[in-house]
């Protein structure tokens, strides 16, 4: 499969936060789901109190996002990574053991601590030691996030027919062994200069970079939408069908996709001009991927299997435009968010992203929970499906206009042509006006200086005092023969090419 020879290709500390990643889905789906029945009925809590350890998972989670990304990059991914692994490890044993609130509680926190930490340094260390394949290392991310928050689900549905506790404790157990593994295979990496600035000081810079927050915000729309494979799709997989397990059926279909198509469509991106000219593409099938199900979803209970299966169907077509949507915009929007800034930054950029998409999911959620609400309520089934398709639509919309204003990383493009011509992209109608004044079109400018410094003989000949086979001089009739960078767009061109992969 070219999934398994893919994951082979990259080094052994990266195979392993793959199989991390797949853990941590798989623990997360396999009890937080079902958590609170557990709580619940398990333990006897009332619904507030329910709501109080849940609550304080998701707030822990997203609050410290980025506190995990600043520390990735001072202490390193590597430590931070173990530390999380850690964490998790302790949390899913105080859910096999613990039947206090007070232990269910810290359970709760240390979860969502362990998430804050693992998820920004593990995006981390995958950018900084990927190399020149950015893409393709989060697209498998993304592969073995999707296989395993499925597995997790499959599983976590065993739950109620046996002990919760008894998974609580092979959770532990597992990311016990990951934890010893990665502290044997993780290199070490050298030790941060913290001098160099404090902390508060690099979330100024990351919240002061308006491209990124610009960007931030464009793809909440994306998030919301991903989100809706656990909120919406199952609903209405329900309502098609009338078979509690048709979620599942949704949730497969991505998994098999996922693993057979993921790395096929981000090489073939990458061969067709890059995943960042595609990534509001994307956008715009999972957006549309809402619209089959608005055709079917019309509020009437199935009426028998007759009616059930091509409902189904219809719910299957609109999910796997969402799943093939996401795996062309999903890795190259995590390739990018690094590029942003700084690579000492890179934690923090991706701790503060993650802050943004939990606060997008948690809001868009709450929209399309409001959507589906008012639509059982007035008959209006086909709202909270409508609502998705705007969220797909307006996401794609803002990064196009991101991209075509150049805000997006990655758009100066150096080709080379027979007549040593260089088309850079990005350069102003002002800077062009200026150019065109001076010498003509800016890319026969830009051609002739090429020309002019690659050349050996004089430019003048007649006037040159430089002898046959010799350069002229500069200021002596020929053009000056100035090896230094060219200035300009061409130069930022020529340096961003020298810089090293993020």
């Amino acid at each position: 499969m070219m999934t398994l020879r893919a994951t082979r290709e990259f080094p052994l500390a990266l195979r392993l936060l793959f199989i991390n990643q797949f853990g941590v889905d798989i623990g997360f789906y396999l009890l937080m789901p079902f958590l609170a029945a557990y709580l619940e009925h398990g333990l006897g809590m009332s619904a507030a109190l329910v709501g109080l350890v849940l609550g304080a998972r998701t707030l822990s989670q997203q609050g410290l996002f980025i506190l995990g990304g600043s520390a990735a990059d001072r202490l390193g991914p590597r430590m931070v990574i173990i530390a999380g692994c850690a964490l998790r490890t302790v949390a899913f044993a105080l859910f096999a053991f613990g039947n206090t609130l007070p232990l269910v509680l810290g359970a709760s926190l240390l979860s969502g601590i362990a998430a804050a930490m693992f998820y920004p340094a593990g995006r981390t260390y995958v950018a900084l030691e990927s190399g020149d394949r950015h893409a393709e290392a989060f697209a498998l991310l993304n592969v073995y996030a999707t296989v395993g928050s499925f597995l997790g689900l499959l599983l976590g549905s065993v739950v109620f027919l046996m002990d919760f506790r008894i998974f609580a404790l092979f959770g532990a157990a597992v990311f016990a062994v990951l934890t010893v593994a990665q502290a044997r295979v993780l290199p070490r990496e050298a030790v941060a200069d913290t001098a160099r600035s404090s902390v508060f000081a690099d979330w100024r810079e990351a919240f002061g970079n308006g491209r990124f927050l610009l960007f931030s915000f464009a793809t909440t729309g994306m998030i919301t939408v991903e989100n809706q494979v656990y909120l919406l799709l199952p609903a209405g997989a329900l309502k098609a069908s009338g078979w509690a397990g048709s979620a599942g059926v949704l949730l497969a279909m991505g998994a098999l996709v996922n693993m057979f198509f993921q790395l096929r469509i981000t090489r073939m991106l990458e061969r067709h001009g890059g995943g960042l000219r595609w990534v509001s593409g994307g956008l715009i099938v999972m957006g549309l991927g809402f619209v089959p199900p608005l055709l079917v979803c019309d509020g009437a209970p199935s009426r028998g299997l007759a009616d059930a299966v091509p409902r189904m169907l219809v719910l299957v077509l609109g999910s796997l435009m969402l799943y093939f949507g996401t795996m062309v915009a999903h890795p190259t929007v995590m390739e990018m968010i690094p590029r942003f800034g700084r690579e000492a930054l890179t934690g923090t950029y991706f701790g503060l992203f993650y802050v943004f998409s939990g606060l997008a999911a948690m809001g868009g959620n709450f929209v399309v929970g409001r959507a589906m609400d008012l639509g059982s309520r007035t008959g209006l089934s086909w709202l909270p499906w409508i609502v998705c398709l705007g969220f797909g639509l307006a996401s794609a919309t803002a990064v196009s206009l991101l991209y075509r204003t150049f805000r997006l990383p990655g758009r100066t493009l150096l080709t080379s042509a027979p007549a040593a011509e260089v088309e850079i992209e990005g350069i102003t109608a002002v800077r062009r006006m200026a150019m065109a004044r001076r010498g003509g079109n800016p890319r026969h400018a830009v051609a002739r200086r090429l020309r002019a410094e690659h050349t050996s003989a004089p430019l003048h000949p007649p006037s040159s005092p430089a002898g046959r086979g010799q350069t002229a001089p500069a200021g002596e009739g020929s053009r000056p023969q100035n090896p230094a960078p060219l200035s300009g767009p061409a130069r930022g061109a020529g340096d961003a090419a020298d810089q090293p992969p993020r």
